[in-house]
């Protein structure tokens, strides 16, 4: 099948691009047009391999996003490899696991570290990419939220659920505040993924526990929420901005 190249022309930053989701999002990008700008954590191998996969167009990146200045030693390093960044897909994610009935130290890392790099990173990148778009012309911003963040999540991770609706609540203030300065943002609020995350969750779990309250009995692909990213981030597709796609299986509907 030939894929239609809207996004030809695009510099994209993906963070999270050496896990799975983050990996489908640069892939389909690159199917698009678009050349990505691939950003891991520790994952090197992984990142130069998915290179190769979209035929070396692109650029690799590294950022500790898990650190208070990882977030703009990442912008710096991508505006340096691609001089011009047109769009933001903010992939990276961790959900940890903390009861009530752990040590008040344990339940302040988990809350520390899920919202520095699901919220902090994403809003200090969101802030580079808007200045940098309004000096340029323009530019997007995805930002993958999830369902956590709209219906609530387990008492064991509340954390990933507050970050994400925090996550939401950005995106749509950044719409409302920068759309004049031709910056567009969307969120994405995926249920269970197929991915590594889903796969620790299975583990500890079961599958059953994962898809039944999913009425289509399953998760989303990593390719399904990748190609409603490329979507989003068409030209087209301005009139999304501050949208929040529902991508959960019906399993949380508005």
């Amino acid at each position: 099948m030939t894929i239609a190249k809207p996004l030809e022309g695009m510099n994209v930053l993906v963070t999270g691009a050496s896990g799975g989701l983050g990996s489908a999002i640069v892939e389909r990008l690159s199917a698009e047009g678009a050349t990505p700008i691939i950003h891991f954590g520790w994952n090197k191998a992984a990142a130069d391999a998915l290179l190769d996969r979209v035929e070396g167009r692109g650029h690799v990146v590294q950022g500790d996003l898990s650190l208070l200045e990882g977030p703009e030693v990442l912008w710096r390093k991508a505006v340096s490899a691609a001089r011009r960044v047109h769009a933001v897909v903010n992939a990276a994610g961790i959900r940890t696991e903390v009861s009530l009935d752990d040590s008040l130290t344990a339940w302040h890392k988990a809350w520390y570290d899920e919202f520095q790099v699901n919220l902090f990173a994403a809003a200090d990148l969101c802030r580079s990419a808007i200045l940098h778009f309004k000096e340029n012309g323009g530019g997007r911003i995805v930002n993958i939220a999830s369902r956590a963040g709209q219906r609530g999540y387990s008492a064991d991770a509340m954390a990933y659920g507050a970050t994400k609706a925090a996550l939401v609540n950005l995106t749509k203030s950044i719409a409302r505040s920068f759309g004049p300065d031709g910056v567009t943002a969307i969120a994405i609020a995926p249920g269970w993924i197929r991915t590594d995350m889903a796969e620790d969750f299975i583990a500890k779990h079961g599958e059953a526990a994962a898809v039944a309250d999913i009425p289509i009995g399953a998760m989303a692909r990593p390719e399904e929420i990748a190609e409603l990213t490329a979507f989003a981030l068409r030209p087209s597709q301005r009139s999304l901005n501050g949208a929040t796609l529902d991508a959960n299986g019906g399993s949380y509907i508005r």
